[in-house]
């Protein structure tokens, strides 16, 4: 039975970790056109440190496990972390979520290890544009990356596309083409803003109007979800694919949230867009034991706020950057 409630009486069973702050492209909404000075080895959280958390949050009732980044794929021997995860009693999903780069040569040795499903971030289907967006010249990886992903047979496969004005959303309909004929769930995720990404109103594109682009060519069906799953899910009348919104800045989904996170350097965040932080590395490092870690757990999240602020102040907001917190 599931410990982790908050003060609102919202029931946790999801847990994101950041296993890195470095990633190999450099898309401009998650991280900043000169970089980021990298948290070295010894800042971040080893494999028996973010296992030793891992396993007391699934004794405190969490049961889906997300590896995030940075990218995970390029932390050292990830498929070692992956087997260690996977082998706890209690897990019910192991995800994660990459750019892909890895997937062509690694698809069949991440879900060997115990991985089930797989997010792929990808905002465009055009080689020069994603050169622009990230740039990087990785594309054909890539693409690559997601057939082998098919082929290994992951219990889902979904790609991520932050959409933003002027920039790829009028490749919202290639995005549902490309899927029409795979078992690939396509989900356009509404552009947030975070430190340094320079966010701005002009980029912005809500899902209400992503949708309605869809549904001027395709019929959608909604399909039955979970009250904390974060997306707003449909079947498309006629294609093998399906489309998912998330919706973080038009509609929140705070009031049925589940999920907590853990970054690279061992902090634990209940609130992606609140810069409250509780340090379970320093604790671990100074010889807290698991009871002592379990009450900072859930001391924490019993301080997680009811929601997030509004956009316009969420611009101003002091928080990490994006490729620091893991999404």
């Amino acid at each position: 039975m599931s410990k982790l409630f908050d003060r609102f009486g919202r029931k946790h069973t999801y847990l994101r970790i950041s296993v890195t702050d470095r990633c190999n492209l450099r898309c401009t909404y998650c991280m900043p056109a000169g970089g980021i000075p990298w948290k070295e080895h010894s800042e971040i959280l080893s494999y028996e440190e973010i296992r030793r958390i891992t396993k007391l949050f699934i004794e405190l009732g969490v049961t889906k496990i997300r590896l995030t980044g940075g990218e995970p794929t390029i932390r050292k021997n990830i498929e070692d972390l992956i087997g260690k995860l996977s082998g706890l009693q209690g897990v019910e999903t192991l995800a994660m979520t990459t750019n892909g780069i890895s997937l062509r040569d690694k698809a069949f040795v991440y879900k060997e290890c115990g991985l089930n499903t797989i997010n792929i971030s990808l905002d465009t289907l055009k080689k020069e544009r994603f050169i622009q967006i990230t740039k990087r010249d990785y594309f054909e990886q890539i693409m690559e990356g997601i057939s082998s992903s098919i082929d290994a047979g992951f219990s889902q496969l979904k790609l991520n596309v932050v959409v933003m004005k002027g920039v790829n959303d009028d490749e919202i309909l290639d995005f549902i083409d490309f899927v029409k004929d795979k078992p690939i769930n396509v989900r356009f995720i509404e552009l947030m803003p975070f430190k340094e990404n320079n966010w701005d109103l002009s980029y912005f594109v809500p899902y209400a109007q992503i949708k309605k682009t869809i549904e001027a060519q395709y019929k959608l069906l909604p399909i039955k979800r979970e009250a904390s799953n974060v997306a707003k899910d449909f079947c498309i009348r006629g294609l093998l694919g399906t489309v998912s919104f998330i919706t973080s800045m038009s509609e929140s989904f705070c009031s049925t949230c589940n999920r907590v996170r853990l970054t690279a350097d061992g902090k634990l965040k209940t609130c992606l867009f609140d810069n409250t932080e509780i340090d379970l590395k320093k604790a671990i490092r100074n010889g807290a034991t698991d009871c002592e870690l379990t009450d900072m757990i859930l001391y924490a999240l019993y301080n997680k706020p009811l929601e997030h602020k509004p956009v316009e102040e969420l611009v101003n907001e002091e928080n990490r950057r994006m490729v620091e917190i893991g999404g």
